[in-house]
């Protein structure tokens, strides 16, 4: 039964999975083909970046970043990457089991031979099925485009490693607290705006995190636990966010288990 329930989910999502990856591979595609001329005229376009405000870099996650090389233009293109990946993830988050309430199906769910935390489980690992579908897409057109694009230039792979290897956290960071909240409110009328002012919530608390040099904010989004400038600097994470952003996957995943088992289903009369 919970095989069926994943069977079900999945495919429901699948046409959604295949329209985030094509945008992806797409964003990825243009971005990197720009380095072609970026690249060769990398002085100037340094030039003309330090000529913007220091507030429109920072929002744009372009401050720190060597537009001479591929991987440092790559960098400043995961930042997209990133905020696509986290609007699917939380709309995944939000519509793992507030869908079938606002449908009035979730009793008939119910009376099945399965247990809450199997309905849970089954939909939870559909979802996650999905994002990595997308993940793999991204890694692929990563390569495929870096490749093609970067002509006599190199690129160190254990940055990209890095930056690329982030993404299943970073997801799990939006499923799993889209999934929270969804259980916290009565009702998700629309998963949209929802799923929408996490995502840019929590880009915009890394943005006003830079801009006011408080590391409060910055210890709050995943924008930053995992900041592609940083490990573009670095070659390494840094841990310490990190470890906030896998507890934060933790104790949401965890809480909602809790209160989708305790959670009053509608019924329809």
């Amino acid at each position: 039964m919970s095989m069926n329930i994943f069977r079900q989910e999945f495919n429901m999502r699948l046409k959604s999975v295949i329209t985030w990856s094509v945008a992806q591979a797409a964003l990825i595609w243009v971005y990197v083909s720009m380095f072609a001329a970026i690249g060769q005229d990398a002085e100037f376009m340094s030039e003309m970046m330090s000529k913007f405000p220091k507030a429109l870099l920072t929002a744009f996650g372009m401050t720190g970043l060597d537009f001479a090389t591929i991987l440092g233009f790559y960098s400043f293109v995961f930042f997209f990457i990133q905020l696509l990946l986290a609007i699917q993830a939380a709309n995944y988050g939000f519509s793992l089991v507030s869908i079938e309430e606002r449908e009035w199906t979730a009793d008939f769910l119910l009376t099945k031979p399965v247990t809450r935390t199997q309905i849970l489980t089954s939909k939870f690992l559909a979802a996650l099925a999905g994002l990595t579908i997308t993940n793999a897409v991204v890694w692929i057109g990563t390569f495929v485009f870096l490749n093609l694009y970067k002509g006599e230039k190199m690129f160190e792979i254990k940055a990209l490693l890095l930056m690329l290897a982030s993404i299943i956290l970073f997801q799990l960071f939006f499923l799993c607290v889209g999934l929270l909240i969804s259980l916290l409110v009565k009702r998700v009328r629309s998963v949209t705006p929802y799923a929408m002012g996490l995502a840019f919530g929590m880009y915009l608390l890394s943005v006003f995190g830079d801009m006011l040099g408080d590391s409060v904010l910055e210890k709050l989004t995943p924008f930053k636990h995992f900041s592609a400038p940083y490990v573009f600097e670095n070659g390494r994470y840094d841990w310490p966010l990190v470890l906030i952003s896998v507890a934060v996957i933790v104790i949401s995943l965890a809480a909602s288990y809790v209160l989708y088992n305790r959670r009053d289903i509608p019924a329809v009369v």
